[in-house]
C-alpha cells in the first residue's frame, strides 16, 4: 500500500507548515529569550523588506547599488516629520492649521513615503544610465552620504530634520483603532506590543515578496535580468533599458522607504546615525550571501545576517567564562570578527550564495550540448 503523499499535496503542506512557522516563532523566541529576541525578530523583518528592495536592483536589473539606505532614510524621515508634533513646533502656519497636531493615518504616511521614496530612486537613477560596475557603486554610495549629510545638517537656519538630535515622539502605528505600542488583551491573554508589530511586519513583508515575485515572472522582470546578462544585446532586442533600469530603482526605493517608515513607528525615534554607509554595505551582504536573484534566498540571508550577530552578541562572553574563567575579548570585537569571517568562508565555499537561484534556462542548452558533443 503506497503511504507516500502525492505530489500535488506537497506545495500545500510546504505553505500550511510555512505558515504555521511564521505565526508561532514569535512565542517560541519570547520563551526562549524573552521580548528581546521577539525585537530581533522584528528587526529582522525590517532587514528583509530592505533586501527584497535591493534585490530588484542588484539580483533583477544587475545594477551595484551602495547608497540604497538612503531611501530607508527618506521613507523614516518622511514618517517622522508627519507623524510627530516636530513641524508643528517648528512651524507656526502649521500649527495653525493643524492645532491638535499633525498626525496623519498611516495609511497615508506609509503610500507617501513609499512614492517619495521612489521619487529619490528615479532621481538617482536618472544621471547613472550609463554607469555600471565599480563607477555606479562609487555615484550611489555618495548619494547615500549626501541624503545622510543632509539629515544630519538640515537643522539650521530652518529646523526640518532636528540635525544630530533626531526627531522623538513619533506616533505608533495604530490600525482600526488598536494601537500597536500598547499591550492588546486577548480572551484574558495579554499580546505585547512586540508581537503586534511583528505580524504587522510579516504582512507588509508578504505583500513585498508578492509584488517582487509577480515582478520577476512579468515582462518587466525578464527585460531586468535581460539587462543584467547583456545589456546591448538588450537594447538590440528593442528593450527600452532607460525606462526599465529607472523602473528598478523606484520600485527597489520604493520597498525601502516602506521599511523606513516601519521602522520610524517601531522606535519612536530617527536620527542619522541609523542611516551610515554601513547599513547599506550589510543589506547588500543579505543579498550577496543569500543568492542574488533569488528571493528565498534573499530572505534567507536577511534572517541569518540580521539574527547572527545578536546571537553572537549574547553567547560570546558566557562562552569565553564557561572555557576560560575570563572574557578575553569583549563580545562586540569578537562578534564582528566572527561575522566577518562567515562571510569570508560563504564567499569562497558558496560563491552564488547559500540559496542561489536555479538555472532552470541552462539546461535545455546543456542537453542540446551534450548531445551534439562527439563521444570519446
Amino acid at each position: 500500500m503506497n503511504t507516500m503523499m502525492p505530489k500535488t499535496n506537497r506545495p500545500y503542506l510546504g505553505i500550511l507548515l510555512f505558515t504555521c512557522a511564521i505565526l508561532c516563532a514569535p512565542f517560541v523566541a519570547g520563551h526562549l529569550g524573552g521580548n528581546y529576541w521577539v525585537r530581533v525578530l522584528d528587526f529582522a523583518l525590517l532587514y528583509v523588506m530592505l533586501a527584497l528592495g535591493l534585490n530588484i536592483v542588484v539580483g533583477f536589473a544587475g545594477l551595484l547599488d551602495l547608497g540604497y539606505i538612503a531611501f530607508y532614510a527618506v521613507g523614516a524621515y518622511m514618517f517622522a516629520l508627519l507623524s510627530s508634533p516636530h513641524l508643528t513646533q517648528q512651524f507656526p502656519a502649521i500649527a495653525a492649521l493643524f492645532p491638535n497636531g499633525l498626525h496623519l493615518s498611516v495609511w497615508l504616511i506609509i503610500p507617501l513615503g513609499a512614492t517619495l521614496a521612489a521619487a529619490f530612486g528615479i532621481l538617482l537613477g536618472a544621471p547613472t544610465l550609463k554607469l555600471r560596475g565599480d563607477y555606479l557603486a562609487i555615484v550611489t554610495l555618495g548619494f547615500g552620504e549626501i541624503i545622510r549629510i543632509f539629515m544630519n545638517n538640515l537643522d539650521r537656519p530652518i529646523n526640518i530634520t532636528n540635525g544630530p538630535k533626531g526627531i522623538k515622539a513619533i506616533d505608533p502605528v495604530s490600525i482600526f483603532g488598536i494601537d500597536l505600542s500598547t499591550k492588546l488583551e486577548i480572551f484574558g491573554f495579554s499580546v505585547a506590543p512586540v508581537y503586534l508589530s511583528y505580524y504587522l511586519f510579516v504582512f507588509i513583508a508578504l505583500g513585498i515578496v508578492f509584488i517582487t515575485v509577480r515582478l520577476q515572472h512579468s515582462r518587466i522582470g525578464r527585460a531586468w535580468i535581460a539587462i543584467r546578462e547583456d545589456e546591448i544585446a538588450a537594447r538590440a532586442m528593442g528593450i527600452n533599458t532607460r525606462n526599465i533600469k529607472l523602473l528598478a530603482f523606484a520600485m527597489g526605493a520604493s520597498f525601502g522607504g516602506i521599511s523606513g517608515a516601519m521602522f520610524a513607528s517601531f522606535q519612536g525615534f530617527v536620527s542619522p546615525e541609523s542611516f551610515t554607509l554601513w547599513e547599506s554595505v550589510v543589506v547588500l551582504a543579505m543579498v550577496v550571501l543569500g543568492g542574488m536573484g533569488h528571493i528565498p534566498g534573499v530572505i534567507l540571508g536577511a534572517v541569518l545576517l540580521s539574527a547572527l550577530p545578536e546571537f553572537l552578541r549574547a553567547t560570546i562572553e558566557p562562552l569565553q567564562m564557561a572555557m576560560f574563567g575570563q572574557i578575553l575579548l569583549e563580545a562586540e570585537v569578537v562578534r564582528q570578527l566572527l561575522y566577518g569571517l562567515a562571510m569570508i568562508i560563504i564567499m569562497l565555499y558558496r560563491p552564488s550564495g547559500l540559496w542561489p537561484a536555479p538555472r532552470r534556462e541552462d539546461r535545455p542548452v546543456r542537453k542540446a550540448a551534450a548531445t551534439l558533443t562527439p563521444s570519446l
